[in-house]
């Protein structure tokens, strides 16, 4: 890596936030975490001009008898009351843009009063911060999707938008949009010894304090670790039935 960034081979300094437990806690439960999503969202969506933000439980309820409920990393509202859903993927997953959809539709319609016959609802962002890439053939890191005309690509509506980061794209060139580098430093977090050179500002002071290990209690060392070694287990195991698939196939 460039831009005179150390790095450390084995367990370093930072916590590997992009785990649903931790990003949690950063983005919503430690210290200034709600001013640290607040941050991350104004860089991440700046037309939206959000100015202060509440949490929502983290489980919906389908309205629906026998259907599937949801459950995202977080969910916030703004002062106006729109919605922003923001989820973490770890691994592969190809109808990753089926469950994003779900997820927007099932928050809009808990949005619509029973009995009303008005479909007007402030608009829901759905946010995906992913470690892989549904766009393997292109360098860029962010995607953005809303609903359009084909032949015009007249947008039909400005109340439903899909926001997609792939993390291990993003560069920590000083050039490079803040978005970008606050995800290069989600990416790298478990692997940096220390803050980069130019990550400087509030937003970059909130991420790096929130995955110190040194600020994490006993107990969350302790679980962290453990998720740790779970996660580490998992992707061992993946790799071995990748390569007894491949040795079957061949």
């Amino acid at each position: 890596m460039g831009n005179n960034i150390q790095t450390t081979a084995g367990p370093g300094r930072y916590a590997d936030i992009l785990l649903d437990n931790w990003f949690k806690r950063s983005f919503k439960e430690y210290g200034n975490a709600s001013r640290l999503m607040l941050l991350f969202l104004q860089a991440l969506i700046p037309e939206r001009k959000i100015a202060s933000l509440t949490y929502a439980p983290e489980e919906g309820t389908n309205q629906n008898p026998g259907g599937k409920n949801i459950r995202v990393d977080v969910e916030c509202t703004d002062e106006n009351g729109e919605r922003f859903l923001v989820e973490v993927q770890r691994s592969e997953q190809h109808d990753f843009y089926d469950r994003a959809v779900f997820n927007s539709t099932f928050s809009i319609q808990k949005q619509l009063r029973e009995g009303s016959r008005k479909y007007g609802f402030p608009p829901v962002y759905f946010v995906g911060i992913m470690r892989f890439s549904l766009h393997p053939g292109s360098e860029r890191c962010l995607f953005r999707y809303s609903v359009t005309e084909d032949e015009s690509g007249e947008l039909m509506t400005d109340d439903l938008h899909y926001i997609f980061l792939e993390v291990e794209k993003c560069r920590p060139d000083a050039e490079a949009p803040l978005i970008e580098r606050v995800g290069y430093a989600l990416y790298h977090l478990p692997e940096l010894e220390d803050r980069p050179e130019g990550f400087n500002g509030e937003i970059f002071d909130l991420l790096f304090s929130s995955a110190d290990l040194h600020n994490f209690a006993e107990e969350d060392k302790i679980k962290y670790q453990n998720d740790m070694t779970t996660e580490r287990d998992k992707r061992i195991k993946t790799k071995e039935l990748t390569i007894l698939y491949i040795h079957e196939a061949g």
